[in-house]
Parts: structure tokens; C-alpha cells; sequence
């Protein structure tokens, strides 16, 4: 005999989309098998003294069992699955017989000797039916009214667990507050209960800087920071917060009222800061600050705001106090962001980068004696990204290494081709400070030079004075290995950086290139060109060649002709030019 015990069958509680969004919202699918769940499957096959038992949740087109006995594949297809129908009607299901029902009899379940079959529904507490506690038989069989109640109650022992650790995924353990999940999922809520448009605020506090954490964890532990989380706790009651959520390991995120001001709410927070930073041992070692973002129902994304948010408390650092998200800047910082991310990529793609070479002229004969090569980008969609505004953020960060790799390797083939084509020129490479730190630098430019079949003398590496500072010591002996090696090197940029006379004169640097801050307007301004010409006569008594960057006015020129500088590059002579563009520019001035 046949039976659905459960009238649910004719009446289902909600859709299958609702039903499976449901499913996979709690993240059960595909998951490690679990002894807590082991447990009861053991459980139910012994009971009913049957060879399998599973707990089998149902997707859009399988059966997948996230617990099994006596069962060795993973999942079967939902087609002419009983558990399917558990979960299509939230009713309990017991087939005595499946060779006898006229639905199952040709499943596939029947062709596989599968004879009994009973399934309790697993169903949520808003009314979703997951799938079913099921145990089967190869003989058919009778269930008792005892043997039936006890699969429903394995079946909420089921339930139970899987509520259990979902629980466990949506709060902290330490500030026993909902977490980030469960703010994303309270904010989805949001959007369902209230009228799209709707203009809201949330507000982000965050109790200390990445760095401020790490070194709190690192002298007093990780039990320092959980106790100033919990602390934290009912001093952010008193913000006037309702649910508060904990969103990362010392930040807490929560929402204004419906129909809370900005300024209003700003003043509230502020005031809240104020007074929490006379309380606890913390404040003296760490930063408290308030990120405000503002978002509209409906147009605003969870992750978006978490990330507003953060931002908005990180750009308070520098005041230590309460600042609202600003999509300005906002938009610089994305800016930055893909920059960083679109040349990562530019370096493996042919076509972008290239290199232009501005010329160097000497100001006692006229002749080109060397170029200082540029880089430059272009982006197949953006276009032509200046590099004034790239390069600084490439520097900072792990891309510097590449980037230099690639400039060095591309100027030195192209002076080999030069070479090649009966043209000596010298040429000039900027490096980063984080080159010099690198403990194989001096070792990987001489190899490209001698993969290149180029003197060392032909390359001039140009640091800045920033850049020489930052790691004195290691840039020092970077640097004296190279200048050994025969490899020219120059201060650029200099008299803008630290000026450091004791440092320039310890330094083996052959050339000083003057700032072209300081060239130019240079012949309006007495000042300035005193300035300039006692670069000049230092760097001279210091042994170093000048050189002059930024010449654009022949007056320029004839001042600092007469002030001794040694060399000259400009748009007076020349804007950077293509490789090509370069020899045409000698030959004309060769012809001159």
C-alpha cells in the first residue's frame, strides 16, 4: 500500500524558486560530509533496520545527499525521485511498494532493486522544503504510526543541526553579534520590506587600523583584541544603534532610523566618538573612527555599502573623527585601483607599454651624447594614461620590480639596435627605491646588459633623492656594486628631496640632474637662478657632471651655459620621441 500521510502534498507552502533560493542560501550543497549528520542517518537505518538511509536535499535537478548510508554515489537525478516529491509537496512520503506505484514503479530507484521507500520533509521555519530524512528498502514494507513519527522527529533533529550551524555562520563567536553575512542577508530584507528610492543611512565604526590590530595581536595576543571587541559592545549600544552588526574583526556596522538626517546623525556619531575616546585602556594604542554612507533602497548593493563605509572611516584617520562617504572620492580611489590592475595586465600584453627617448644635449659642442628613456601606456579602451599619473601609484607597489625589468630590457634592445645600426648613445633608466632593496638588482641589470652585448658604461640609472633615502644603507651598497660594475648613475630630481650634502658626497654617483621645477621661469627670477647656479658649483666641487632638465627658452639655455651646467634636455631641443622619430631627429640635427 501507498501512502502520503501529509495533505501538504496538494498544497504546496511556496514556489520551487523561493524553494531553492532557500536551499542555496544556506550554503548546504556540495558541502563535506558531517558527523552530526552521520549520526542521525546511522540512527534512522538502524531503527527501521534497513540498509539505507540518507538525508537528501533536493536541487533545481538532482538529489544530492549531504548525509548517506549505505549508498555510494553522491547524488541521483530528481526525475521520478521520491525525495523530489517530499520536497514538491512538504508532505511526508511512504511507497510500500515502489513496483506498485504508478509513478515510481519505472524510476530510476526501482530499476536499482529499490523496493520501500519513506521520506520526512526537512522544512524551514518560514516553510521551504529542503528535501527529506529517507530510509529504503530492497523488500517492501509496512510503516507503524511509531516508526512514522519517529522520521519526522529525526527529520526536525535534521533540521535542527542544519539550523544549528547556520546560526553558527551568521554570529560571531566573540561580540556574540550578527556578522557580516548575516548583514548582507538582513540588508537583502531590507530592499523586500521597503519602498525602492528610499534614501537611508548606515554607519561603519571601526576601533583600530590594520596596523594598530597587528601589533596589538602581536604584543599582547589575540585575547587583548577579543576583550576590547567585547568591551566595545555596550559602549555601542549607547550610539543609539539598533541591530549592530560585526563585519570584520574590530568593526561594527549598523543602521540610522528610517528618516534619520545626515547631519543629525553625523552629530550623534560624533558625539558617541567623543565620548568613547575617554573610555578604556584601548584608546591609548589604538584609533577609533566612523565611516557614514549614505544609500538608497533598492539602488545600493550590501557589499557596496560595507565597502562605502570603510572607506568613509579610513579617510577619517587623519582627523579622528566621524566623515561621510564621498563619491568623489570614491571615484579617484577606483581610479587608482583599475590603474594598478590594468597595467598588471599591460605588462603581459604586447602593444601597450612603449618607450620614448628625450634627448640630452651637451652645451659645449651641441651634440646629442645620450637619452633618457620614458615610458608610456596606452590603453587599447582609455587611451594614452599619463605617466604622471600611473608610474607614482606602480612604484608603490609590487608592479615596480616588472616594470623596471621590462623598461631596462626594452631600452637596452632598442640601444643594441641602434648599436647595431652604427648609433653610440647612452641610455638613461629611472628605478624606484623598492629596486634598490632588491638584494639580486645589480645582478639582473648586468645580465641584461650582457644579454644584450652592451658595455655597462652605456646605461645611466637615475634615482631619485627620495628613493636613496628611504633605505640608505642598502641603496648604498646597491649602488657601489654597480658604479663598480662600470654602470653610470645619476640623482634625479635633485633639490627636491632631502638635499642631504654629507649623503651626496658618500654617494658614487657620477651625474646631478636639476629639477625642472627649479629650471623653469628661471630668467625672471634673480633668486632662482642663484639657487641654480650654486647646484652647479656644489655638484662640480663634489665631482659630478649637471645636468638640467625642463630647458624650454633659449634664454634659459644662455644663462645656464654661462653657470657651467654641463648638459641640457628640454622641449627646446626635443619632446620625447618614438625610436624611429629619435634617429630622424639626429640626422636633422647632423645635417644642421
Amino acid at each position: 500500500m501507498n501512502t502520503l500521510t501529509d495533505p501538504a502534498l496538494f498544497a504546496p507552502l511556496s514556489t520551487e524558486a523561493a524553494r531553492l533560493d532557500a536551499l542555496r542560501r544556506l550554503d548546504l550543497l556540495d558541502t563535506p560530509p558531517s558527523e552530526a549528520f552521520d549520526r542521525i542517518t546511522r540512527m534512522a537505518a538502524h531503527l527501521f533496520d534497513l540498509p539505507i538511509a540518507a538525508v537528501s536535499l533536493t536541487d533545481s535537478d538532482r538529489q544530492w545527499f549531504k548525509s548517506k548510508y549505505g549508498i555510494e554515489h553522491d547524488s541521483i537525478p530528481r526525475f521520478k525521485a521520491p525525495c523530489g516529491m517530499v520536497a514538491d509537496s512538504n508532505g511526508m512520503l511512504i511507497v510500500s511498494d515502489l513496483l506498485a506505484h504508478g509513478h515510481l514503479c519505472d524510476s530510476g530507484l526501482a530499476a536499482a532493486g529499490i523496493r520501500f521507500y519513506a521520506g520526512a520533509p526537512l522544512t524551514t521555519s518560514d516553510g521551504h522544503t529542503l528535501g527529506a530524512m529517507c530510509v529504503l528498502g530492497t523488500e517492501p514494507r509496512q510503516v507503524t504510526p511509531a516508526e512514522s513519527q519517529a522520521l519526522r522527529d529525526m527529520a526536525t533533529m535534521v533540521m535542527a543541526q542544519i539550523e544549528l550551524q547556520h546560526a553558527l555562520g551568521r554570529v560571531d563567536p566573540i561580540s556574540r553579534l550578527p556578522n557580516r553575512n548575516q548583514f548582507i542577508s538582513d540588508f537583502t530584507d531590507i530592499e523586500l520590506a521597503e519602498p525602492a528610492g528610499e534614501l537611508r543611512l548606515a554607519a561603519l565604526v571601526s576601533l583600530a587600523t590594520p596596523q594598530q590590530l597587528s601589533d596589538a595581536q602581536r604584543v599582547m595576543g589575540s585575547g587583548y583584541v577579543d576583550e576590547m571587541v567585547r568591551d566595545a559592545v555596550p559602549q555601542l549600544r549607547l550610539a543609539g544603534a539598533g541591530k549592530i552588526y560585526h563585519v570584520a574583526t574590530t568593526q561594527f556596522a549598523f543602521m540610522a532610523p528610517r528618516g534619520a538626517a545626515l547631519e543629525t546623525f553625523r552629530l550623534q556619531m560624533q558625539s558617541w566618538l567623543d565620548a568613547h575616546a575617554s573610555y578604556g585602556q584601548a584608546r591609548f594604542l589604538t584609533t577609533t573612527t566612523i565611516g557614514i554612507a549614505p544609500f538608497t533602497v533598492g539602488e545600493t548593493e550590501g557589499l557596496d555599502l560595507l565597502r562605502n563605509m570603510h572607506s568613509a572611516a579610513h579617510d577619517a584617520l587623519a582627523e579622528r573623527r566621524v566623515r561621510v562617504f564621498s563619491a568623489e572620492h570614491d571615484a579617484i580611489l577606483q581610479r587608482r585601483f583599475w590603474l594598478v590592475s590594468a597595467f598588471g595586465a599591460a605588462l603581459s600584453s604586447p602593444g601597450q607599454l612603449h618607450l620614448v627617448f628625450q634627448p640630452k644635449v651637451s652645451m659645449t659642442g651641441g651634440a646629442c651624447v645620450g637619452v633618457e628613456a620614458l615610458l608610456r601606456w596606452t590603453h587599447p579602451e582609455q587611451g594614452d594614461i599619463s605617466p604622471g599619473e600611473f608610474i607614482p601609484l606602480i612604484e608603490a607597489t609590487s608592479l615596480a620590480r616588472a616594470t623596471t625589468e621590462w623598461v631596462l630590457d626594452a631600452a637596452l634592445r632598442q640601444m643594441a639596435a641602434w648599436r647595431d645600426a652604427g648609433l653610440t648613445l647612452q641610455v638613461a633608466v629611472n628605478v624606484s627605491a623598492v629596486n634598490l632593496e632588491e638584494p639580486d638588482f645589480c645582478g639582473r641589470v648586468l645580465a641584461l646588459l650582457e644579454q644584450h652585448g652592451l658595455a655597462p658604461s652605456c646605461l645611466a640609472l637615475e634615482l631619485t633623492e627620495s628613493a636613496l633615502m628611504r633605505n640608505a644603507k642598502v641603496a648604498q651598497a646597491t649602488l657601489e656594486r654597480l658604479a663598480h660594475a662600470g654602470v653610470q648613475l645619476a640623482i634625479d630630481d635633485f633639490g627636491t628631496g632631502y638635499s642631504s650634502l654629507a649623503y651626496l658626497q658618500s654617494l658614487p654617483a657620477n651625474v646631478v640632474k636639476i629639477d625642472q621645477s627649479f629650471i623653469r621661469n628661471l630668467g625672471q627670477d634673480e633668486r632662482r637662478r642663484a639657487l641654480v647656479q650654486t647646484m652647479i658649483k656644489l655638484s662640480h666641487d663634489l665631482g659630478h657632471k649637471v645636468v638640467a632638465e625642463g630647458v624650454e627658452t633659449v634664454e634659459v639655455e644662455t644663462f645656464l651655459r654661462a653657470a657651467g651646467c654641463d648638459e641640457v634636455q628640454g622641449y627646446l631641443y626635443a619632446r620625447p620621441l618614438g625610436a624611429e622619430a629619435l634617429v630622424e631627429w639626429l640626422a636633422g640635427r647632423a645635417a644642421n
